[in-house]
């Protein structure tokens, strides 16, 4: 199985009117659940509009992202499949539930974090 972070820009959704908000949000929420039931859900979330925090590596902190920076992640969902073209599947769920294009990138492996997960949910 491969994990992909399947995401949304900040004001993707903006096109979406106050009215129209439940629909989105009941139509999304099955298709979580779907997810969630058939094992390959791994964690999403929508991400407060605001700026973020850039933490160097001596610890210092500044505010973010970089002033170049044109879009920003609204939101993102994980999901743990068996292709690419199943993660192109799920993504086409959640595009047409949360009525916007959704970008699709695989996670790269780290089965060292993996055997730690497994140990500690033991």
């Amino acid at each position: 199985m491969t994990r992909y972070l399947i995401s949304f820009n900040d004001g993707a959704m903006d096109h979406i009117s106050d009215a129209d908000l439940p629909d989105v949000g009941k139509a999304s929420h099955a298709v979580i659940q779907e997810a969630v039931d058939v094992g390959v859900f791994v964690f999403g979330a929508g991400l407060e509009s605001q700026r973020a925090s850039v933490v160097a590596t001596d610890g210092m902190v500044t505010d973010g992202p970089y002033p170049e920076t044109k879009e920003v992640t609204g939101g993102f969902v994980i999901v743990d499949v068996t292709s690419r073209e199943e993660a192109l599947t799920w993504a086409a769920k959640i595009a047409a539930a949360c009525r916007c294009a959704q970008e699709v990138r695989e996670l790269m492996p780290d089965p060292e974090t993996d055997a730690m997960l497994r140990r500690a949910d033991r």
